[in-house]
């Protein structure tokens, strides 16, 4: 059927089963398995160089064509499938998106996570559970905000979905998820969407980013551009140097950049954050050594309170710790597409013609026992303190943020949130599941992003125990 049929394919990503249905496929038939008439699920960590490795040739697949607006002109630098445009348009933002520029941005960080904690403490007061994952998500859309227009959108404030966003930015997943399979369908199902008395989810986030985008147009007309008091914030930096220089930035470029980040800005780090504290609170041995981490440099005065990214980045069993988070739960759960150049490519000892998709599922290549040890089912931070050699082994296929020249450009946002808001969430607070078994749990919602609901807490405050 998966070789015969897209129809196969189409059900794994209504019904949301791809990433275990694909562990369990390779398991059964190797690091080579046909998924539909023209496409291939791979799993080999050499294969996994040659396919996402720069100047290889390889092209994201037509179904990441889904992913944009078919009427649009604005650039889209995640679903652009010609490399050179691609790198052209990432040039124009990335050094925005590196880490040098981000550490100027922590002030927003520790500004949402004060909030955060204020928020859990009134928790922890009344003895209310709690639903982490939305909590989480609520944290790293206000940071987004914070970043990208230099305001918290209100997510922590009210503690519910504002303006509707995140409940559009499922729809926008589920549908992208969908009509990837067939994206030939994709203007004319977006065009009737447009039509509809209700706009579609990417229309409705991408009005959103717009609104914000042209108050802090207007904003900076009245006050200027910088603050010197202030971090600045994405968006002050694109405009900034658009007066600089309006051929280099254009309009197109900001708001294309606005909505990226609004869009796809948060469900990474609100998932990885998620699976973090779950898995903490699934395996204490390893919360209790990452707090003697935490215990013993500040006792030795290396750390602050709210931690640093830079002194965050110099405790190794915390790093490992949000490795082994992404490792155990990636945030996407589809392969990552690409399709096979014009001479063609041999992959795990099979030729693959011109024109073939083939890709690596983040989840699949997590799970394989080769590279990550016979317990990489289990939550085992120490595999990433490891002898240098499998360490090294390992990173080559950690396929969390993608590979490559198209790794996600908000991986830096990402570590330093995860890195600044760990550290802050198990010194401060401890979590009991509110289920029956006493066991933490939850489900999963597979709409491209794998994301984590029903994952109910009581939190207790670590200051009046």
């Amino acid at each position: 059927m998966k070789s015969l049929s897209l129809l196969w394919l189409l059900k794994q990503a209504y019904f949301g089963t791809y990433p275990k249905t694909s562990i369990e496929l390779h398991r059964k038939y190797g690091p080579v398995v046909r998924i539909a008439p023209n496409e291939y699920s791979i799993d080999d960590p050499t294969a996994a160089k040659i396919i996402y490795g720069s100047g290889r040739g390889f092209t994201k697949s037509p179904w990441y064509y889904a992913s944009g607006n078919p009427i649009s002109p604005l650039p889209n630098i995640f679903v652009e499938p010609n490399p050179h445009i691609h790198a052209q348009a990432r040039r124009k933002v990335a050094a925005a998106y590196s880490m040098t520029n981000l550490v100027q941005l922590e002030p927003f960080i520790d500004k949402c996570s004060a909030v955060l904690r204020d928020r859990l403490e009134e928790f922890a007061r009344s003895g209310t559970s709690l639903e982490i994952s939305h909590w989480m998500q609520c944290y790293a859309f206000d940071v987004i905000g914070m970043m990208t227009v230099g305001k918290q959108f209100g997510f922590l404030d009210r503690g519910e979905d504002v303006q509707g966003i995140m409940s559009s930015l499922s729809q926008y997943l589920v549908y992208c998820a969908n009509v990837g399979v067939f994206p030939e369908w994709h203007k004319t199902l977006f065009r009737q969407q447009m039509r509809s008395k209700t706009a579609s989810g990417l229309t409705h986030v991408r009005e959103f980013a717009n609104s914000q985008l042209e108050d802090k147009r207007e904003k900076a007309k009245t006050d200027g551009f910088s603050d010197p008091d202030v971090a600045e914030d994405f968006v002050t930096k694109f405009l900034r140097l658009q007066a600089q220089n309006p051929e280099k930035i254009t309009n197109a470029d900001i708001s294309s950049m606005c909505i990226t980040n609004i869009g796809a800005g948060s469900d990474t780090t609100s998932i990885s954050l998620t699976s973090i504290i779950f898995n903490l609170i699934k395996y204490p041995r390893v919360l209790a050594r990452l707090r003697a981490e935490i215990k013993e440099h500040e006792s030795q005065g290396t750390v602050s309170d709210p931690m640093t990214f830079a002194e965050a980045n110099k405790l190794p069993y915390l790093q490992a710790v949000i490795k082994e988070g992404l490792r155990m739960h990636p945030a996407t759960g589809l392969s990552l597409g690409r399709v096979v150049p014009s001479d063609g490519a041999t992959l795990v000892g099979q030729y693959f013609p011109a024109g073939t998709v083939v890709g690596i599922n983040a989840w699949v290549a997590h799970a394989n026992t080769k590279v990550f040890g016979h317990d990489a089912h289990v939550f085992r931070p120490e595999r990433w303190l490891d002898y240098p050699e499998l360490v090294k082994e390992r990173e080559a296929y950690f396929m969390t943020f993608g590979q490559g020249s198209r790794t996600c450009l908000g991986k830096n946002i990402s570590l330093m949130e995860l890195s600044k808001a760990v550290p802050q969430i198990v010194r401060h607070f401890d979590f009991a599941p509110d289920t029956e078994s006493g066991e933490p749990e939850y489900v999963t919602e597979n709409v491209w992003f794998v994301k984590i609901r029903d994952f109910h807490c009581k939190v207790y405050s670590r200051h009046t125990q």
